[in-house]
């Protein structure tokens, strides 16, 4: 697939008839190891024939492959759910100032604002 995947980028790159040795050169560039015995049988099948007319009737194929998005799954039902326990928050207790202090810790619980 990788050898086919590269023949196709260099025929649109502008490559009308890439060799065995363009793909092989395409594919090392980018760190990709070459299965000679491969290419040399992608190369030979694609020989004297156009890429376009390939492609072509392959989509005959794909259309017999079906392959509509199959969307998301179902509800499974009550066998698949599971059960969610809360867990009991703490309760904060409010802690008793005792009323003698105000909101800035002063000693008196009224009087002058500052």
């Amino acid at each position: 697939m990788k050898h086919l995947a590269a023949y196709m980028l260099l025929k649109l790159g502008g490559n009308d008839s890439p060799s065995a040795a363009d793909v092989k050169t395409a594919l090392s560039s980018v760190g990709v190891e070459v299965d000679s015995a491969n290419l040399d049988r992608l190369m030979k099948d694609l020989e004297g024939k156009d890429l376009a007319e390939i492609m072509e009737s392959g989509k005959g194929m794909l259309v017999k492959m079906g392959g509509g998005g199959g969307g998301g799954g179902g509800g499974g039902g009550a066998a698949a759910e599971e059960e969610v326990v809360e867990e009991e928050k703490p309760v904060e207790e409010e802690m008793d100032m005792a009323g003698g202090m105000d909101m800035f810790g002063g000693d008196e619980g009224g009087g002058s604002d500052y």
